[in-house]
Protein backbone atom coordinates (compact mmCIF):
# COMPACT_ATOMS: atom_id res chain seq x y z
CA UNK A 1 0.00 0.00 0.00
CA UNK A 2 2.47 2.49 1.13
CA UNK A 3 4.63 1.36 -2.44
CA UNK A 4 1.31 2.37 -4.32
CA UNK A 5 1.08 5.83 -2.35
CA UNK A 6 4.66 6.70 -3.60
CA UNK A 7 4.11 5.96 -7.32
CA UNK A 8 0.56 7.88 -7.10
CA UNK A 9 2.50 10.97 -5.63
CA UNK A 10 5.07 11.00 -8.21
CA UNK A 11 2.91 10.51 -10.86
CA UNK A 12 1.01 13.78 -9.24
CA UNK A 13 4.39 15.14 -8.99
CA UNK A 14 4.77 14.42 -12.70
CA UNK A 15 1.30 16.07 -14.17
CA UNK A 16 1.87 19.67 -11.52
CA UNK A 17 5.37 19.74 -12.98
CA UNK A 18 3.97 19.15 -16.59
CA UNK A 19 0.96 21.92 -16.38
CA UNK A 20 3.44 24.07 -14.06
CA UNK A 21 5.72 24.40 -16.91
CA UNK A 22 3.29 24.07 -19.69
CA UNK A 23 1.72 27.56 -18.54
CA UNK A 24 4.74 29.07 -16.94
CA UNK A 25 6.56 28.85 -20.91
CA UNK A 26 4.11 31.36 -22.67
CA UNK A 27 5.03 34.07 -19.93
CA UNK A 28 8.84 32.97 -20.08
CA UNK A 29 8.51 33.71 -23.70
CA UNK A 30 6.49 37.21 -23.49
CA UNK A 31 9.45 38.21 -20.76
CA UNK A 32 12.32 37.18 -23.66
CA UNK A 33 11.09 39.47 -25.68
CA UNK A 34 10.63 42.37 -23.13
CA UNK A 35 14.26 41.71 -22.47
CA UNK A 36 15.37 41.10 -26.07
CA UNK A 37 17.09 37.98 -24.45
CA UNK A 38 16.41 36.74 -28.12
CA UNK A 39 18.84 33.71 -30.10
CA UNK A 40 19.78 35.54 -33.52
CA UNK A 41 20.15 34.09 -36.61
CA UNK A 42 23.92 33.50 -38.20
CA UNK A 43 25.85 30.93 -40.24
CA UNK A 44 25.78 27.69 -38.24
CA UNK A 45 22.39 28.01 -37.03
CA UNK A 46 19.30 26.51 -38.42
CA UNK A 47 16.75 29.24 -37.43
CA UNK A 48 15.99 32.10 -39.54
CA UNK A 49 14.64 34.57 -37.65
CA UNK A 50 15.42 36.14 -33.87
CA UNK A 51 13.85 33.37 -31.22
CA UNK A 52 13.40 33.65 -27.40
CA UNK A 53 16.13 31.98 -25.36
CA UNK A 54 14.98 31.82 -21.90
CA UNK A 55 13.72 28.32 -22.21
CA UNK A 56 16.06 26.93 -19.64
CA UNK A 57 14.69 28.96 -17.24
CA UNK A 58 11.39 27.46 -17.72
CA UNK A 59 12.40 23.84 -17.05
CA UNK A 60 14.23 24.60 -14.51
CA UNK A 61 11.97 26.31 -12.60
CA UNK A 62 9.34 24.08 -12.59
CA UNK A 63 12.13 21.32 -11.77
CA UNK A 64 13.15 23.70 -8.85
CA UNK A 65 9.73 24.57 -7.32
CA UNK A 66 8.43 21.27 -7.82
CA UNK A 67 11.26 18.99 -5.79
CA UNK A 68 10.98 22.23 -3.18
CA UNK A 69 7.23 21.87 -2.79
CA UNK A 70 7.50 18.19 -3.07
CA UNK A 71 10.15 17.98 0.18
CA UNK A 72 8.49 20.53 2.35
CA UNK A 73 4.87 18.90 1.99
CA UNK A 74 6.15 16.21 3.70
CA UNK A 75 7.53 17.95 6.76
CA UNK A 76 11.13 18.53 5.44
CA UNK A 77 11.74 15.06 5.76
CA UNK A 78 13.07 14.81 2.05
CA UNK A 79 14.91 18.29 2.38
CA UNK A 80 18.32 16.90 3.18
CA UNK A 81 21.51 17.41 2.34
CA UNK A 82 21.82 15.70 -1.01
CA UNK A 83 18.67 17.15 -2.39
CA UNK A 84 20.04 20.94 -0.97
CA UNK A 85 23.24 19.97 -3.23
CA UNK A 86 21.43 18.95 -6.30
CA UNK A 87 19.21 21.93 -6.25
CA UNK A 88 22.54 23.85 -5.48
CA UNK A 89 24.51 22.48 -8.69
CA UNK A 90 21.45 22.93 -10.52
CA UNK A 91 21.29 26.07 -10.00
CA UNK A 92 25.08 27.26 -10.50
CA UNK A 93 24.72 25.74 -13.68
CA UNK A 94 21.82 27.41 -14.93
CA UNK A 95 22.98 30.57 -13.68
CA UNK A 96 26.19 30.17 -15.57
CA UNK A 97 24.52 29.38 -18.85
CA UNK A 98 21.56 32.50 -18.42
CA UNK A 99 25.51 34.60 -18.19
CA UNK A 100 26.70 32.98 -21.02
CA UNK A 101 23.30 33.06 -23.33
CA UNK A 102 23.49 37.10 -22.64
CA UNK A 103 27.07 37.88 -22.61
CA UNK A 104 28.85 34.98 -24.07
CA UNK A 105 31.67 33.22 -21.62
CA UNK A 106 35.01 31.75 -22.36
CA UNK A 107 35.40 27.95 -22.16
CA UNK A 108 37.86 27.71 -19.55
CA UNK A 109 35.47 30.07 -17.81
CA UNK A 110 32.82 27.66 -18.35
CA UNK A 111 34.55 24.65 -17.69
CA UNK A 112 35.40 26.16 -14.24
CA UNK A 113 32.08 26.54 -13.01
CA UNK A 114 30.66 22.76 -14.45
CA UNK A 115 33.77 21.39 -12.68
CA UNK A 116 32.85 23.41 -9.35
CA UNK A 117 29.47 22.04 -10.18
CA UNK A 118 30.73 18.21 -10.09
CA UNK A 119 32.43 18.81 -6.81
CA UNK A 120 29.07 19.92 -5.44
CA UNK A 121 27.43 17.23 -6.24
CA UNK A 122 30.11 14.48 -5.81
CA UNK A 123 30.07 16.29 -1.66
CA UNK A 124 26.66 16.34 -1.35
CA UNK A 125 26.06 12.67 -2.59
CA UNK A 126 28.97 11.55 -0.43
CA UNK A 127 30.64 9.54 -3.89
CA UNK A 128 33.93 10.46 -3.06
CA UNK A 129 34.55 6.44 -3.09
CA UNK A 130 32.32 5.74 -5.73
CA UNK A 131 34.81 3.58 -7.64
CA UNK A 132 36.60 2.92 -4.68
CA UNK A 133 39.77 5.10 -4.96
CA UNK A 134 38.80 8.95 -3.99
CA UNK A 135 41.30 10.37 -6.66
CA UNK A 136 39.21 7.66 -9.45
CA UNK A 137 36.32 8.78 -8.42
CA UNK A 138 36.61 11.91 -8.77
CA UNK A 139 38.49 12.09 -12.14
CA UNK A 140 35.50 9.65 -13.51
CA UNK A 141 32.79 11.53 -12.41
CA UNK A 142 33.97 15.03 -13.37
CA UNK A 143 35.20 13.25 -16.90
CA UNK A 144 31.22 12.26 -17.43
CA UNK A 145 29.66 15.00 -16.21
CA UNK A 146 31.34 18.22 -17.86
CA UNK A 147 31.71 15.92 -20.65
CA UNK A 148 27.98 15.26 -20.98
CA UNK A 149 27.11 18.63 -19.85
CA UNK A 150 29.27 19.95 -23.12
CA UNK A 151 27.99 16.79 -25.05
CA UNK A 152 24.14 17.94 -24.80
CA UNK A 153 25.15 21.77 -24.88
CA UNK A 154 26.40 20.40 -28.26
CA UNK A 155 23.36 18.49 -29.51
CA UNK A 156 20.69 21.40 -28.79
CA UNK A 157 21.23 22.44 -32.57
CA UNK A 158 17.69 21.79 -33.76
CA UNK A 159 14.12 22.31 -32.77
CA UNK A 160 12.91 19.63 -30.00
CA UNK A 161 15.97 17.25 -30.32
CA UNK A 162 17.32 17.42 -26.80
CA UNK A 163 14.38 18.62 -24.67
CA UNK A 164 12.25 15.58 -25.84
CA UNK A 165 14.88 13.17 -25.89
CA UNK A 166 15.91 14.23 -22.16
CA UNK A 167 11.98 13.38 -21.16
CA UNK A 168 12.21 10.01 -22.71
CA UNK A 169 15.57 9.38 -20.75
CA UNK A 170 14.28 10.96 -17.39
CA UNK A 171 11.54 8.09 -17.93
CA UNK A 172 13.84 5.52 -18.47
CA UNK A 173 15.84 6.49 -15.17
CA UNK A 174 12.67 6.49 -13.15
CA UNK A 175 12.04 3.44 -14.76
CA UNK A 176 15.79 1.55 -13.33
CA UNK A 177 14.52 3.23 -9.95
CA UNK A 178 11.36 1.20 -9.83
CA UNK A 179 13.48 -2.23 -10.73
CA UNK A 180 16.47 -1.86 -8.37
CA UNK A 181 14.17 -0.83 -5.31
CA UNK A 182 15.34 -2.43 -2.78
CA UNK A 183 14.51 -2.13 1.33
CA UNK A 184 18.20 -1.00 2.49
CA UNK A 185 18.30 2.13 -0.01
CA UNK A 186 14.28 2.99 0.19
CA UNK A 187 14.65 6.61 0.76
CA UNK A 188 17.76 7.29 -1.99
CA UNK A 189 15.53 4.98 -4.63
CA UNK A 190 12.78 7.43 -3.73
CA UNK A 191 14.92 10.89 -4.08
CA UNK A 192 16.48 9.43 -7.26
CA UNK A 193 13.03 8.89 -8.21
CA UNK A 194 11.25 12.17 -7.10
CA UNK A 195 14.01 14.12 -9.56
CA UNK A 196 13.68 11.78 -12.45
CA UNK A 197 9.47 12.38 -12.81
CA UNK A 198 9.86 16.37 -11.93
CA UNK A 199 12.63 16.67 -14.20
CA UNK A 200 10.82 14.64 -17.19
CA UNK A 201 7.39 16.60 -16.06
CA UNK A 202 8.88 19.94 -16.57
CA UNK A 203 10.99 18.79 -19.55
CA UNK A 204 7.87 17.59 -21.48
CA UNK A 205 5.54 20.24 -20.20
CA UNK A 206 8.28 22.62 -22.37
CA UNK A 207 8.53 20.78 -25.43
CA UNK A 208 5.33 21.75 -27.20
CA UNK A 209 6.94 24.91 -27.19
CA UNK A 210 10.61 23.80 -28.58
CA UNK A 211 9.14 21.33 -31.02
CA UNK A 212 9.48 22.72 -34.81
CA UNK A 213 8.98 25.47 -35.40
CA UNK A 214 9.93 26.20 -31.73
CA UNK A 215 8.50 29.26 -30.18
CA UNK A 216 11.71 29.61 -27.79
CA UNK A 217 15.02 27.45 -27.64
CA UNK A 218 16.84 26.36 -24.65
CA UNK A 219 19.80 28.20 -24.82
CA UNK A 220 23.13 27.19 -23.40
CA UNK A 221 21.30 27.47 -19.90
CA UNK A 222 18.95 25.39 -20.56
CA UNK A 223 20.70 22.69 -22.30
CA UNK A 224 23.85 22.63 -19.61
CA UNK A 225 20.83 22.10 -16.62
CA UNK A 226 19.50 19.07 -18.90
CA UNK A 227 23.39 17.82 -19.22
CA UNK A 228 24.07 18.33 -15.66
CA UNK A 229 20.66 16.28 -14.78
CA UNK A 230 21.23 13.38 -17.08
CA UNK A 231 24.66 12.83 -16.47
CA UNK A 232 24.42 12.80 -12.62
CA UNK A 233 21.00 10.58 -13.21
CA UNK A 234 23.14 8.63 -14.88
CA UNK A 235 25.57 8.33 -11.84
CA UNK A 236 22.66 7.79 -9.33
CA UNK A 237 20.95 5.33 -11.18
CA UNK A 238 24.10 3.36 -11.75
CA UNK A 239 25.18 3.59 -7.97
CA UNK A 240 21.29 1.67 -7.74
CA UNK A 241 21.66 -1.01 -10.44
CA UNK A 242 25.15 -2.14 -9.02
CA UNK A 243 23.76 -1.87 -5.17
CA UNK A 244 20.62 -4.07 -6.45
CA UNK A 245 22.68 -6.58 -8.73
CA UNK A 246 25.72 -6.77 -7.24
CA UNK A 247 27.96 -5.95 -9.92
CA UNK A 248 29.91 -3.23 -11.05
CA UNK A 249 29.28 -4.18 -14.68
CA UNK A 250 26.06 -2.47 -14.44
CA UNK A 251 27.83 0.79 -14.55
CA UNK A 252 27.27 0.07 -18.28
CA UNK A 253 23.81 0.50 -18.04
CA UNK A 254 23.89 4.47 -17.88
CA UNK A 255 26.48 4.66 -20.37
CA UNK A 256 24.03 3.04 -22.56
CA UNK A 257 21.02 5.13 -21.47
CA UNK A 258 23.31 8.11 -22.50
CA UNK A 259 25.03 6.24 -25.46
CA UNK A 260 23.40 9.11 -28.65
CA UNK A 261 24.76 11.98 -26.82
CA UNK A 262 28.07 10.21 -26.46
CA UNK A 263 27.72 9.05 -29.89
CA UNK A 264 26.91 12.50 -31.85
CA UNK A 265 29.91 14.92 -29.67
CA UNK A 266 32.10 11.53 -30.75
CA UNK A 267 31.76 12.31 -34.49
CA UNK A 268 31.38 15.59 -34.27
CA UNK A 269 34.74 16.04 -32.64
CA UNK A 270 36.45 12.71 -34.62
CA UNK A 271 35.22 14.21 -38.28
CA UNK A 272 36.10 17.80 -37.41
CA UNK A 273 39.46 16.80 -36.01
CA UNK A 274 40.19 14.75 -38.98
CA UNK A 275 39.36 17.54 -41.18
CA UNK A 276 41.38 20.16 -39.56
CA UNK A 277 38.79 22.20 -37.99
CA UNK A 278 38.23 22.93 -34.11
CA UNK A 279 35.99 20.90 -32.24
CA UNK A 280 34.78 23.63 -30.26
CA UNK A 281 33.29 25.79 -32.74
CA UNK A 282 29.60 25.65 -33.91
CA UNK A 283 28.51 23.93 -37.50
CA UNK A 284 25.99 21.88 -39.04
CA UNK A 285 27.99 18.72 -38.99
CA UNK A 286 25.91 17.07 -36.26
CA UNK A 287 23.98 13.98 -36.51
CA UNK A 288 21.09 15.44 -36.59
CA UNK A 289 21.85 17.73 -39.23
CA UNK A 290 23.31 15.12 -40.80
CA UNK A 291 19.84 13.10 -40.40
CA UNK A 292 17.95 15.99 -41.00
CA UNK A 293 19.51 16.68 -44.46
CA UNK A 294 19.17 12.99 -45.30
CA UNK A 295 15.32 13.13 -44.50
CA UNK A 296 14.65 17.09 -45.44
CA UNK A 297 12.67 17.44 -42.47
CA UNK A 298 13.07 18.78 -38.66
CA UNK A 299 10.45 17.19 -37.27
CA UNK A 300 11.29 13.73 -38.51
CA UNK A 301 14.79 14.10 -37.57
CA UNK A 302 13.58 14.92 -34.02
CA UNK A 303 10.81 11.46 -34.22
CA UNK A 304 14.08 9.46 -35.37
CA UNK A 305 16.21 10.86 -32.25
CA UNK A 306 13.18 10.02 -30.08
CA UNK A 307 12.25 6.56 -31.70
CA UNK A 308 16.33 5.52 -30.96
CA UNK A 309 16.20 6.89 -27.15
CA UNK A 310 13.32 5.03 -26.66
CA UNK A 311 15.04 1.64 -28.11
CA UNK A 312 17.99 2.25 -25.95
CA UNK A 313 16.07 3.29 -22.66
CA UNK A 314 13.93 0.44 -23.35
CA UNK A 315 16.55 -2.04 -23.46
CA UNK A 316 18.34 -0.91 -20.79
CA UNK A 317 15.27 -1.63 -18.77
CA UNK A 318 14.26 -5.08 -20.05
CA UNK A 319 18.53 -5.81 -19.47
CA UNK A 320 17.44 -4.97 -15.81
CA UNK A 321 14.76 -6.83 -15.87
CA UNK A 322 16.10 -9.98 -16.98
CA UNK A 323 19.24 -9.64 -14.43
CA UNK A 324 21.58 -10.48 -16.85
CA UNK A 325 25.39 -9.29 -17.24
CA UNK A 326 25.79 -11.24 -20.41
CA UNK A 327 22.98 -9.11 -21.88
CA UNK A 328 24.30 -6.16 -20.47
CA UNK A 329 27.73 -6.54 -21.88
CA UNK A 330 26.28 -7.91 -25.46
CA UNK A 331 23.76 -5.12 -25.79
CA UNK A 332 26.37 -2.57 -25.04
CA UNK A 333 28.60 -4.34 -27.95
CA UNK A 334 25.66 -4.11 -30.05
CA UNK A 335 25.26 -0.31 -29.55
CA UNK A 336 28.88 0.22 -30.09
CA UNK A 337 28.66 -1.55 -33.38
CA UNK A 338 25.16 0.15 -34.45
CA UNK A 339 26.59 3.47 -33.85
CA UNK A 340 30.28 2.83 -35.76
CA UNK A 341 28.08 1.88 -38.43
CA UNK A 342 25.80 4.78 -38.36
CA UNK A 343 28.50 7.44 -37.84
CA UNK A 344 30.13 5.56 -41.18
CA UNK A 345 26.90 6.25 -43.20
CA UNK A 346 26.54 9.49 -41.66
CA UNK A 347 29.62 10.76 -42.44
CA UNK A 348 28.56 10.49 -46.19
CA UNK A 349 26.27 13.18 -45.69
CA UNK A 350 26.92 16.16 -47.12
CA UNK A 351 27.53 19.50 -44.48
CA UNK A 352 28.15 23.00 -44.68
CA UNK A 353 30.66 24.25 -42.96
CA UNK A 354 30.76 28.14 -42.03
CA UNK A 355 33.89 29.66 -43.25
CA UNK A 356 35.30 30.18 -40.38
CA UNK A 357 35.22 26.36 -39.80
CA UNK A 358 37.53 26.17 -43.33
CA UNK A 359 40.81 24.12 -42.83
CA UNK A 360 43.42 27.22 -42.36
CA UNK A 361 41.23 29.83 -40.68
CA UNK A 362 42.03 31.02 -37.28
CA UNK A 363 39.58 33.16 -37.00
CA UNK A 364 35.83 33.51 -35.52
Amino acid sequence: MLENSIIFEFLIVFVVSFLFVYNLTPLIIKLAFKTNFMDNPEARKIHKKATPLLGGLSVFLGFFVLVVIESLIYGGQRVNFATMGYLLGALVIMVVGLFDDRFGMSPFVKLFFQILVCFIFIHTNDLYYLFGSSWLSMILIIFWMTGLMNAFNFLDNMDGIISGMAGILALGFYAICILTKTPSVIDFNNYVGLLALTFAGAVFGFLPYNFNPAKIFLGDAGSMFIGYFLSTMGILTGKLAVNSMQSNVFYLLPIMMLSFAIFDISLVSITRKRDGRRVSQGGKDHSTHRIGTALGSIKITALIVYLINSIIALTAIAVLQMESIELLVLSTAIFVVSFLFFGRKLDKVPIVVPENQLKGKTKD
